[in-house]
């Protein structure tokens, strides 16, 4: 008995600490995934091109050569070291988001100074993976990128937030599960997003023309803005009780019945991400 006792409280342990971790490589998969389906063939031959150059990256710890890796290379690169123990790609820890206060009129000027957040680096990605005279290096590196950013722009507290590191300072339950460590921005990057996913249909399918292209409209400043409003309308809303605005709780509570309502709301945002990423490698690439 005292050893499955010890079994559970590890597994328990388990379940509870890894989806902070976790889960944005499901979700920045996922959302690769989506793209991967709805790219021209001659985005995914040029795609594979540069992937199979994944070397010039400079980071055998971190593998970018297949569409998988590729969508999670960013994030794995923040564990490598130099020497002397500092974050070998410290400088690129800003581009993952931009705190836009979401009880302030949207403005990215501020967010996004010296080109430090995600919507601006999408942007430079963008143009260096389209142009044909650029280093090799420099196009497989903004591959990657461009397919980790989007989809962190599409995970709403990497594009709004109130003064709280996008989430990370409010501390929340999600259902039963109260960990201590658990936060309002590791519930969205992980169990409540695990769930969205997770529940069928898959949202990893070929797409009609029709919405993909309804879905994809506008610009990277447009999916910002829509992202940061559901950042004010879905996730403060619902971690506050009311008013996105107002006070924020000790510590937040999502009970079953919000998690479900959620659970749409995030399916949404994966697939615009993958279908916002779909028009950004064709465009580039195709």
């Amino acid at each position: 008995m005292t050893r499955i006792l010890v079994l559970l409280t590890a597994l328990t342990a388990l379940l509870v600490a890894s989806p902070a971790g976790a889960y944005w490589e499901y979700g920045h998969q996922t959302i690769a995934q989506i793209a991967w389906a709805n790219i021209k063939p001659t985005t995914r031959t040029r795609v594979l091109a540069l992937l199979r150059q994944q070397a010039l990256l400079g980071t055998p710890e971190c593998k970018a050569g297949t569409i998988d890796d590729a969508a999670i290379w960013a994030d794995c690169i923040k564990g490598i070291k130099n020497p002397d123990g500092t974050q070998k790609f410290g400088n690129t820890s800003a581009w993952h988001y931009q705190d836009v206060n979401i009880c302030q009129p949207f403005d990215l000027i501020e967010a996004c100074k010296d080109d430090n957040c995600v919507s601006a680096q999408i942007v430079r990605d963008a143009k260096i993976l389209a142009d044909r005279r650029a280093p090799t290096a420099d196009r497989v590196r903004a591959l990657v990128f461009l397919i980790h950013f989007v989809g962190d722009l599409h995970q709403p507290l990497h594009a709004g937030e109130k003064g709280d590191k996008g989430g990370n300072d409010v501390k929340a339950d999600y259902g039963t599960y109260t960990a201590s460590r658990l936060n309002l921005h590791s519930i969205w990057d992980g169990y409540l997003a695990e769930r969205a996913i997770s529940t069928r249909p898959s949202l990893v399918r070929r797409y009609p023309a029709a919405e993909r292209g309804q879905i994809a409209a506008g610009s990277v400043t447009d999916w910002s803005r829509e992202s940061w409003q559901v950042a004010h309308d879905a996730t403060y809303a619902t971690a506050v009780g009311g008013d996105p605005c107002g006070p924020t709780p000790t510590r937040a509570k999502l009970d079953n019945a919000t998690i479900e309502r959620l659970v749409p709301t995030v399916r949404l945002e994966v697939k615009r991400g993958g279908l916002r990423l779909t028009k950004m490698l064709d465009q580039a690439l195709g």
